[in-house]
Formats: C-alpha cells, structure tokens, sequence
C-alpha cells in the first residue's frame, strides 16, 4: 500500500496549497497500475501507482501527456507530478469527471487534427519520439528515424516478435521474419506522415466529459503513421459510426489502409500476448498469415 500521506507531501510541494490529506478510495479499470482518487481539501487528483521500478513508465507518460497537451487538439488529464515513495512508483494527475456517452463526431475531427501535428527536421520525417516509454508495460523503443517501414520493421513488429519467441512463440520465429523482411511491400506508393499518436487508442482509453468534450488518456506516444491510432480503435470495437465519418470527413485515409490495419494491430496482440499470455499466440500467428498471403 502506498504511503498516501507522503504522496500528499509531494503534492503539497508541487502545488503550493497547504489542505490535509482527505479520502483516498481505490478505482477501478487500472490493468497495469492500480489507481486511486485523492483529496487535499476540496481539490481531487487521479493517482497511479506502481512498483518503484516502473518509475520510468510514469515519467514517460506524464511526458506523453505533455506533447499531446502541446498540440492543443484534443482535451487530456494534465500530468503534475511522478515520483517514489518507499516501495512505489506514482504519477498524479488532474482528475477529470468522465463518463456517459458524448461527442463522437468531436472525438473523430479531433483526433484527426492531432494527425496532423507532424515532427519534421531537415525537411525529412521523423519518425518515433525524442524518449523511449512502454505500451502496456512492455518497453516501448522509439529511437528515431526518417524511414517509417524501417522503424515498424525494427522497433515495434520485430521487438515484439523477438518478445514472443521468447515467450513461447516458436511458431511465430520464422513466418515472423519473412513477414518482417517483406514490409516494403505494403508501403508501395504510400510515405505517411509523422503523426503526433496517441499509441494505444483502445476503448478504454477515451472517455467524454459530462458536456460532450472527448477526453484521451493512458497514451504510448510517439510520431508515426496515422493509420496505427485508426487501426487500434478498430480492434476491439468501442467507437461509433459516427467517429469514423468524422475522421474520414476530416482527414481521408489511404486505400491501402485496410490491408495495413492488420499489419498495425498485430503489434498491439503480439503484444497482448507477452504481456497476456497464450490465449493470443492463435490470433497472433493467424495475423501474420493472413498479411504474408496478401504478398
């Protein structure tokens, strides 16, 4: 248990106010972390903790919170500070009141300007992030560079392949590779733009605050195509009709995106299955099948 007293400590620190430590309750939903509400005075902040040696995942995300705040396209908690107490890790952040349905045309035309907040230097697209940080809790490596199938090929499918294999997945070695080696084919004639991603839009990771506003959380960011954020909201479902008119209203998607979909997403189950386990070695190796067949 966290020692929510000295938490309050840092918090008081940071903020400046004064006003005792109030009701601290748990929350349900954390998968990673476990989270909590917490009260000085009348003000209530949302806290995560972790073990002490996942201090650098909070860091990671409250910098994550940052560049996505930065480009003033769609609402986030704002991330105040992280830290270690003891044995625990904690990041605490603006608590924000969500719940119910809202805006999903907003979410839709928000979601696609925050696409188009790109990362250039010299000209040339950059693809990954100034900083490494974790999907999930599995490290997430995004060391730039300006080729993007190069990066996918490198830092996202074959981390995760490597992963997997280790975990179990002797199947996945060899298919895996030639899938990995063959990615410029599904890059033919399409150079996407290094799109600020939130990383891991799943469903649990939006919510809309009591006026409508949609609100974005728990992120994994980085500079990447587009097309991965789309591909993850369709993965396992959550997102209206009318988010997807929005988006496509907004920002059009490439023909070729259906097919690159089920390359993006088996990232996220490659990954479900290291952190998760065999339930999604199946899914995983017929995910790669599917996409060698379209070669």
């Amino acid at each position: 248990m966290p020692n929510w007293q000295r938490i309050a400590e840092h918090l008081r620190r940071h903020t400046g106010v004064s006003e005792a430590l109030g009701a601290v309750s748990e929350m349900s939903g954390g998968g990673i972390n476990t989270t909590h509400k917490l009260a000085l005075g009348n003000v209530t902040y949302f806290v995560k903790t972790h073990h002490a040696s996942m201090l650098g995942m909070f860091e990671a995300e409250h910098d994550g919170l940052l560049e996505l705040q930065g480009a003033h396209c769609i609402r986030t908690p704002t991330p105040l500070l992280s830290g270690v107490v003891g044995s625990a890790a904690f990041l605490v952040m603006e608590f924000l009141n969500c719940g119910g349905s809202g805006n999903a045309q907003r979410l839709g035309e928000n979601l696609a300007a925050l696409h188009c907040h790109t990362w250039r230097e010299n000209s040339r697209e950059r693809f990954g992030w100034r900083r490494d940080n974790t999907i999930g809790s599995t490290p997430q490596i995004n060391s730039p560079s300006d080729q993007w199938p190069l990066f996918w090929a490198q830092h996202r499918l074959g981390f995760q392949l490597n992963l997997a294999v280790r975990n179990g997945g002797h199947d996945l070695r060899d298919k895996g590779e030639r899938l990995r080696e063959a990615l410029p084919a599904f890059f033919s004639g399409y150079h996407p733009a290094a799109s600020l991603l939130h990383g891991d839009l799943w469903a649990g990771n939006h919510a809309f605050l009591p006026d409508g506003t949609p609100v974005i959380f728990d992120p994994a960011v980085y500079y990447g195509d587009r097309e991965t954020d789309l591909a993850m909201t369709e993965l396992f479902g959550g997102f209206s009709e009318h988010f997807y008119a929005a988006y496509r209203a907004s920002y059009p998607l490439d023909p070729g995106y259906p097919v690159r979909k089920n390359l993006y997403n088996l990232y996220h189950i490659l990954n479900h299955f290291n952190l998760f386990g065999s339930g999604y070695q199946a899914q995983a190796s017929d995910m790669v099948d599917r996409l060698l067949s379209e070669l």
